[in-house]
């Protein structure tokens, strides 16, 4: 395993190599001071988080590639996925079947566009790195969705009541719920979408909590990630004392930040775009 784990570790020396001459540019920035940070000097900090919080951006596999190889390096046993019902496990026993042992841990390959996710699913299989599923089951997501708050469970519930949103993450959640839909999110139905991603973030943070890897790591879109509504909001008020780290993976032509200054995240880490079309096309371009 050390030797594995080595072998990784200069993989990633040589991808950072690699990137940094490329025309397109990668960039890792630590949000607080605004600087770069090579790979290795970003693995270095990771390894003090308690709990570590890895985003994506759902269809690029370039970023799945890069967190499996950051999570091998780290030399984990298992981590947490949003792509996973809770009580659901992916046991990476055999490399060659990744897809069957994800949809028999209940993984939708249709809604996750397989195989897109393979590169990380499949890096985590070949380290021998257990997948274990942290979200909110579809049917309770429903039903949350349908009856409120008085369908969630107990310990959901209770995670929600120890994390209360401010007034400017509760607007933040609500416009990128709206962003998210292409803008036709009817505005009756924002406060149950809204209770219905809460329920999601506190499901995922109940799990870290349990996780007893150190790093405890959590893969799950970049929302979810978030450090003003997301689930290191939750677990900021769970265990106060705790490091809680997360590291959204944005894109851009150049490596270049187009967003605003303050971003809710410790580190982001900017990538070449993947080609797609806009999925709001169809409701005037709307995004």
């Amino acid at each position: 395993m050390k030797l594995r784990l080595t072998a990784l570790f200069a993989g990633l020396i040589l991808h950072a190599t690699a990137q940094a001459n490329a025309p397109t540019g990668e960039r890792i920035v630590d949000t607080r001071s605004g600087q770069s940070l090579s790979q290795p000097e970003l693995l270095a900090r990771l390894r003090q988080a308690d709990f570590l919080l890895l985003g994506e951006i759902h269809d690029s596999p370039l970023h799945h590639r890069i967190r499996a190889e950051l999570i091998t390096a780290l030399g984990t046993r298992a981590v947490l996925a949003e792509h996973l019902d809770r009580g659901r496990r992916f046991h990476a026993d055999n490399s060659e079947r990744i897809q069957a042992g994800l949809e028999s841990a209940g993984f939708d390959t249709k809604a996750w566009q397989w195989p897109v996710h393979e590169p990380l699913f499949g890096g985590l299989a070949r380290a021998g790195i257990d997948v274990i599923g942290a979200n909110l089951p579809r049917d309770q997501a429903r039903d949350v969705v349908r009856s409120g708050s008085s369908a969630l469970p107990a310990d959901v519930a209770a995670t929600l009541a120890a994390g209360p949103l401010s007034d400017t993450a509760t607007q933040a959640l609500d416009a990128d719920l709206l962003d998210s839909h292409c803008g036709q999110l009817p505005a009756n139905r924002v406060p149950a979408m809204h209770l219905a991603q809460r329920a999601r973030d506190g499901a995922m943070a109940a799990e870290l909590m349990h996780l007893a890897e150190r790093p405890a790591i959590l893969v799950a879109g970049n929302g979810h990630v978030r450090s003003d509504y997301g689930v290191p909001q939750l677990l900021a008020r769970l265990k106060p004392e705790a490091r809680v780290v997360s590291v959204a993976f944005e894109e851009t032509a150049d490596g270049t930040d187009t967003g605003p200054s303050a971003r809710p995240y410790s580190y982001i880490w900017y990538t070449a775009p993947t080609p797609r079309t806009d999925p709001c096309a169809d409701f005037g371009g709307k995004r």
